[in-house]
């Protein structure tokens, strides 16, 4: 039988601290962190709902990181 596969470890993270920043610092400080996956996204974009272990997800108005969240 095959293992049961082990899904990513999330960081202990919290998102409210990445807003104010400025996207390109905000995303280097996710990797750092140990986010697999960083998404920046215009504000009001229409995205899927779905929620991915391991991603944060960022809404950037004019090069800043205005909301924050996981999945």
């Amino acid at each position: 039988m095959a293992p049961i596969p082990t899904p990513p470890v999330q960081p202990d993270d919290a998102p409210d601290s990445y807003v104010g920043l400025s996207a390109e610092g905000a995303e280097r400080l996710a990797r750092e962190r140990g986010w697999t996956t960083v998404r920046a996204l215009p504000p009001g974009a229409i995205i899927t709902m779905e929620y991915l272990e391991g991603r944060l997800n960022f809404e950037v108005e004019g090069g800043t990181v205005i909301r924050c969240w996981k999945g």
